[in-house]
């Protein structure tokens, strides 16, 4: 059983506290449905065993207690409610936690503004991440050293995952719930609950969709261009061709409009089809690796490490959906 651990913040958003211990939960109610075994083992964790949210308007009684947990698959942080910093203040003791549970090992997700409890613990330093559009000038001068997304729906980085603003976090879930066991049992989520789940195919590439929020229509054309023929050898100077720019200004204007050098975008594209073969197909390394465009082993092992921070025969052995087949 995958444990998963949601984090219930002192003064935390009731709102985005219960969505994803329900859909967890509901998702091994459509597993059963289907004939499969219920693969959550689903927990409230706190600093107390009975915790405020909102403004005390709400009470969460928690399973465990977050000291009292070694170890888990997936730990989920919440939005604290009102002034940011009053929320750190009063979580302050969760964040070594958090730590330690990372750095043993689990994945971790924070949901809309909860990106503020997870920057405390400095696991973002250096990389990218998500939260409400209306946080994100603040979020940047008090975390000067990540990276935020602005404007994207979910971002992914070496096990850490955050989703942006207020509905967001439903997008976010539904895309652990698929990650971790199906398309079949997201899309019953997304059904029951009355949500788009906001992909046609296992293929899109979610982390991406904050990197269109520019106006530069000839840059829009390259990133489509990449989508579409990421397998294929491509090279600088052909999409400074097709967006009708030189080498230098193309480079230029893609890193202003995306965030992302030319050669990064296609690297994030590849890996991100890569780890899609991963999780739906029973392709080895090799064949996945040709599949998305390399030809080096090393290079491509690199370069998959450096942006999942798993090898991609780890990544491999944890995400396979053949590992929960009955």
């Amino acid at each position: 059983m995958m444990q998963v651990s949601v984090f219930v913040p002192e003064y935390g958003v009731i709102e985005a506290i219960t969505p994803p211990f329900r859909s967890f939960n509901t998702a091994n109610e459509f597993l059963t449905a289907f004939g499969k075994k219920p693969i959550f083992n689903v927990e409230y964790v706190g600093l107390n065993k009975f915790v405020p949210a909102n403004n005390g308007e709400y009470t969460v009684k928690t399973d465990r207690l977050l000291k009292d947990v070694s170890t888990t698959d997936l730990l989920i942080i919440p939005p604290t409610y009102g002034d940011t910093l009053k929320g750190i203040e009063a979580n302050a003791e969760a964040i070594p936690y958090f730590t330690e549970l990372y750095k043993k090992g689990s994945s971790v997700a924070s949901l809309c503004i909860g990106a503020f409890l997870l920057a405390e613990t400095g696991l973002l330093n250096g990389k990218k991440c998500s939260t409400h559009w209306a946080y994100i000038n603040e979020f940047k001068e008090r975390y000067p050293e990540v990276e935020v997304e602005d404007g994207a729906i979910i971002t992914e980085h070496e096990n850490i995952y955050s989703s942006g603003g207020a509905s967001s976090l439903w997008n976010l879930v539904l895309y652990l719930i698929e990650k971790y066991s199906d398309r079949e049992t997201a899309i019953m989520i997304s059904k029951y609950f009355a949500l788009d789940i906001g992909r046609d195919s296992q293929a899109a590439f979610t982390i991406f969709r904050g990197q269109r929020n520019h106006t530069d229509v000839e840059i829009q054309k390259v990133q489509d261009y990449i989508e579409k023929n990421y397998e294929e050898k491509i090279t600088i100077e052909s999409l400074a061709d097709l967006a009708n720019a030189s080498r230098r200004t193309f480079e230029r204007r893609f890193k202003l409009a995306t965030n992302n050098t030319p050669i990064e975008y296609l690297q994030r594209v590849r890996i991100e089809a890569a780890k899609t073969f991963f999780e739906a197909s029973r392709k080895n390394v090799t064949e996945v690796m040709f599949d998305v465009g390399y030809t080096d082993t090393k290079a491509f092992r690199d370069i998959f490490k450096k942006i999942t921070g798993l090898t991609p025969i780890d990544y491999r052995n944890k995400f396979a959906k053949t590992s929960y087949e009955v």
